[in-house]
């Protein structure tokens, strides 16, 4: 399950990075995927929504809907 987590995370940097954003992966552990916002995303006011109802949702959807996507400062 890791390398399809890590690659659907490589397909959506590609949204991020045309924002000025960018996630970094940190650790997956189990089905707890842990994610580093960087750029125009690390600080943006609604990081927490991008985390939860874009990257956690499209996960959920792709591979298995008990991922839970954590962000870590």
């Amino acid at each position: 399950m890791d390398d399809k987590i890590k690659a659907k995370l490589e397909e959506l940097r590609g949204m991020l990075q045309a924002d000025g954003g960018d996630l970094e992966l940190v650790k997956i552990e189990g089905k707890q995927v842990f994610l580093r916002l960087r750029g125009a995303c690390g600080s943006c006011p609604h990081a927490q929504m991008t985390i939860k109802n874009g990257i956690e949702r499209m996960l959920r959807e792709a591979i298995d809907p008990a991922i839970v996507v954590e962000r870590v400062s």
